[in-house]
């Protein structure tokens, strides 16, 4: 298996929006395979451009519209979130999914999963709200699942 990138993105001064952020600084204290790097990508998905075209498989975690309860998860691909009808939407969409599209242009070929986690509050502040705060250990364990990696905790 060649080198896997785990990708969190947000915004971490509004609440549930930095949900990727939160997510892979709880993933920094997993053991994790030498191959896989984990990386807070904040708000600079430009900048991600470089680490996709060189990962063989990248997992993105991102706060995400669908129109579920506060917390539910998503699993989706770029090519679902470009689709047409209803489908989950990431709130960095546009320049995440540019960004996916210019690593492929450029040769990138990564296959790519979105874990979302639909977000209660987008709003000021750096603590999650409790129900997306909740669900964190779902979401490490759905990356970790992305990874072959299965661990014996509850859901």
């Amino acid at each position: 298996m060649g080198k896997t990138v785990i990708i969190g993105i947000g915004n971490l001064l509004l609440k549930d929006e930095g949900v990727g952020v939160h997510a892979v600084r709880a993933l920094q204290g997993e053991e994790l395979p030498p191959e896989v790097e984990v990386i807070d990508g904040g708000t600079a998905t430009m900048e991600l451009l470089p680490i996709l075209q060189e990962a063989d498989r990248v997992v993105v975690i991102d706060a995400v519209k669908g129109g579920g309860a506060p917390g539910t998860l998503y699993r989706v691909t770029p090519k679902e979130l470009m689709g047409e009808g209803e489908r989950p939407l990431s709130l960095h969409q546009v320049g995440l999914l540019e960004v996916l599209q210019m690593a492929r242009q450029l040769g990138s070929q990564a296959e790519v999963v979105i874990i979302g986690v639909e977000p209660k509050e987008i709003s000021w502040g750096m603590e999650l709200t409790p129900e997306v705060q909740q669900k964190l250990p779902r979401v490490v364990e759905a990356v970790l699942r992305e990874l072959g990696i299965v661990r014996g905790r509850a859901l």
